[in-house]
């Protein structure tokens, strides 16, 4: 018999009535009349040419086919009941929502998960990663993360960190200091809303007070965690924030070889003034702050 063709409320009749061992007791759980019941067994009877009860004025019992029939089915319903339930309590999780851009998700987010998992096991997270800013007084996120120099006017923001913007190279490149520009690409990206604060190539110069020129040329990307992939893979020098490279210096995949690092702009926790802060979302943001402070201490 195909799958397709299995008599599924037939098969759920049958087993209700063995387990109560009455037709009338299978109608009451199963919400229907013990003639409905009946015909369904009826039917699965006839389907199988195997009578699976014996039927008695007022009672009914398992045949031998019926008795070796059930426990299979009791033990395929049980599964179906325990499966549901575990999706049903999966489901029922609180969940956390947070929003931040491609490179912040990418390079700070991504490589704290295994921290959140240990430090807040009873919430899921779901991360949102758009370059776009989303309104959180009409969507489902419950916190974003904006990098800027603020204020937030129409939300509740307080800032995270500011972080610190230099030089970074694969060490494979060699580069030791400013002159190593002569024979290396700068690598740029582009900064989504202009303003004279942002840490760019030409602001790094002037605070070097060096000239601004790289005889070698130049890469452009338009997402920083690109440029920072480039960084990695030995195409040029990239001025990308400290705080999503830390990893990469760590592990020593990119150095600093040389200052001076300039200050960027502030990432800030924001949620809704329009709606209650969940405790959930409150334990992530209070978790953000507590990553952070590692941060600052372990970067000095």
């Amino acid at each position: 018999m195909h799958r397709r063709a299995l008599p599924l409320s037939a098969l759920r009749a049958f087993e209700a009535a063995a387990r109560l061992g009455s037709f009338k007791a299978a109608a009451e759980e199963l919400s229907v009349t013990p003639t409905a019941v009946s015909h369904q067994i009826r039917g699965l009877e006839e389907l199988i040419a195997i009578a699976l009860f014996s039927r008695q004025a007022r009672r009914v019992s398992l045949t031998e086919a019926g008795a070796g029939l059930y426990p299979v089915l009791r033990e395929g319903f049980d599964s179906f009941q325990a499966a549901l339930e575990r999706l049903n309590k999966a489901r029922q999780r609180p969940q956390v929502v947070i929003s931040a851009t491609n490179a912040f998700t990418g390079k700070w987010l991504l490589p704290r998960m295994a921290s959140f998992r240990r430090d807040l096991p009873g919430l899921d997270l779901q991360l949102h990663a758009s370059d776009e800013t989303v309104d959180l007084n009409s969507t489902a996120v419950d916190v974003a993360v904006r990098y800027g120099r603020g204020p937030y006017p129409d939300l509740s923001a307080e800032p995270l960190f500011t972080d610190r913007f230099a030089p970074v190279a694969n060490p494979h490149l060699g580069v030791r200091s400013v002159r190593d520009f002569a024979r290396c690409p700068l690598i740029h990206f582009t900064w989504r809303r202009a303003h004279p604060r942002n840490p760019t190539w030409k602001r790094w110069f002037t605070e070097a007070h060096l000239a601004e020129e790289s005889a070698a040329g130049e890469l452009r990307f338009s997402d920083e965690g690109h440029a920072i992939q480039a960084a990695v893979a030995g195409q040029g020098i990239a001025l990308v924030s400290l705080a999503l490279v830390e990893d990469e210096l760590a592990s020593g995949r990119l150095h600093q070889p040389f200052g001076p690092s300039i200050e960027g702009h502030t990432y800030h926790l924001a949620v809704s003034n329009e709606r209650p802060i969940s405790p959930s979302a409150q334990a992530v943001l209070a978790w953000l702050k507590a990553q952070a402070a590692s941060q600052r201490e372990t970067t000095g």
